[in-house]
């Protein structure tokens, strides 16, 4: 089994022309490598360190992604609302001689990329020491949506109903970082920023539309030729997120306003 999985077989021949995409072992080894990292050399490497000042990184790094989130969302808004390219009842990845595959190919592939930037998460958590940041939660969403997507790619292509996916993350990660860069730029005003709490909201909301969107579309439109596999990876995920997010906000916004009022 892992040697046709880590075979050269893929549904998409085109992938291959993008690095990362042409083989698993990247994907592997760079999660492999950022877990080991996170959980192990870098608080070693950090033990009898102070904490990096990386606060003209983190600039940087933060509006980079407003602009690269908020591009890739202006797009999803072009294609999925002002000039659809896919049937939102049944998204299926375009035929490989469809004349918007390449397009449907770079969109995913940009979209893959960032996932791997969003990895310098961690790595600045990891340099200031904020290690209570570093949570399962934290880790298994960062790991996941870089190798999910991978082998998604791999077996099936790219675009089709995970396209929603890339829609609704590049927004809430417009907002997200958008966010960090304020709290970053004026470190004062992070206590202040009222809407911190609404990120996560936004985040729930966007896996609670992800987990319907499969179940609306075996209901309404069972012959969608989108694969059975895919609609309960789906549901499976979103119900993870669902759960561990829901369990981050509790813990996070609702339990200590209960203890307060005891």
């Amino acid at each position: 089994m892992a040697r046709i999985l880590y075979s050269n077989i893929t549904a998409d021949p085109g992938t291959k022309e993008f690095p990362i995409l042409d083989s698993p072992w990247p994907s592997t080894l760079i999660c492999l490598g950022y877990l080991l990292f996170t959980l192990k050399l870098g608080p070693i490497y950090m033990r009898k360190r102070q904490p990096y000042n990386v606060k003209a990184f983190m600039l940087v790094y933060n509006i980079v992604q407003v602009i690269y989130n908020g591009i890739m969302f202006s797009y999803g808004v072009y294609r999925v609302i002002i000039n659809p390219a896919y049937d939102n009842k049944c998204m299926e990845s375009f035929p490989l001689d469809h004349p918007l595959k390449p397009t449907e190919r770079w969109a995913t592939y940009i979209f893959f990329l960032n996932k791997l930037l969003d990895l310098m998460d961690t790595v600045f958590f990891v340099l200031r020491k904020s290690y209570k940041q570093i949570t399962t939660l934290h880790l298994y969403h960062h790991v996941i949506m870089v190798y999910g997507p991978y082998w998604v790619i791999r077996m099936y292509g790219t675009g089709g109903q995970y396209a929603m996916m890339g829609f609704f993350n590049s927004f809430v990660h417009t907002v997200m970082y958008s966010y960090y860069f304020i709290s970053a730029l004026y470190p004062e005003l992070k206590g202040s920023l009222w809407w911190k709490k609404y990120i996560t909201l936004l985040q729930l909301a966007q896996f609670i539309l992800l987990f319907f969107q499969p179940i609306h579309v075996l209901i309404f439109n069972p012959t969608c030729g989108f694969p059975m596999g895919l609609h309960l990876m789906q549901l499976a995920a979103a119900t993870s997120f669902i759960i561990m997010f829901s369990n981050f906000y509790y813990h996070a916004y609702i339990k200590p306003k209960t203890l307060k009022t005891q």
